[in-house]
């Protein structure tokens, strides 16, 4: 999923809020497992308004939130707990004072992990055996879903949502970057007869 930072004023930055806040319960539910079973030092990218903070393990003793956008990290903070750090770095601007057991990626943050060369910065910031987290909307293969995917792309989808395109093969994305992927499970967020753009979901783990 592609994002142009500083668009302050876009209308993907005033609906995000909204959006998340009337989030399905089935994408919560995503959103905690993909946290489960972390400790240690975690860095995730692109924290939005913070919605994973009550969702980390207490395992979990540090958290560094990178969130560029200005509004977004705001509402974040409000909600950050002591354990939590937002910081408004990009994930190509951000220096790592040591390296991180996990780093998370999801629906949100691939935004800054738009190729293969910004999914390979996430491996510097992890230690040789850490985790990488990921829960992120992908391309659908086949039937009307993935022409309306590509109709989307193609048209106002990226205007509306901050150059985010629907049509993407994450996994792939992540395994070209250097990972070993080593789950995967694919969901969908609405029935197979609600062709939704974002609908199908991808949630895995993979090492560095």
């Amino acid at each position: 999923m592609r994002y142009q930072w500083g668009m302050g004023d876009s209308f993907f930055v005033r609906m995000w809020p909204r959006l998340v806040r009337n989030e399905p319960p089935l994408l919560t539910e995503l959103r905690r497992r993909n946290l489960a079973g972390l400790s240690g030092r975690v860095l995730e990218v692109g924290a939005g308004t913070g919605t994973n903070f009550t969702l980390y393990p207490p395992e979990v003793t540090t958290v560094i939130a990178l969130e560029p956008e200005a509004a977004l990290r705001a509402e974040a903070q409000t909600v950050a707990d002591a354990r939590i750090e937002v910081r408004p770095e990009r994930l190509d601007e951000y220096a790592a004072a040591a390296p991180f057991d996990a780093v998370g990626i999801g629906e949100r943050a691939q935004h800054q992990a738009e190729d293969d060369g910004a999914v390979r910065q996430v491996r510097r910031f992890l230690r040789p055996d850490g985790e990488l987290r990921f829960l992120e909307h992908v391309a659908a293969r086949g039937g009307m879903l993935e022409g309306v995917q590509k109709a989307a792309d193609a048209t106002v989808w990226p205007r509306l949502f901050g150059n985010c395109h629907a049509h993407r093969d994450a996994v792939g994305l992540i395994s070209g970057a250097g990972f070993a992927v080593t789950t995967v499970e694919d969901r969908m967020l609405t029935p197979a007869w609600v062709p939704f753009p974002t609908s199908p979901l991808v949630l895995g783990r993979a090492h560095a």
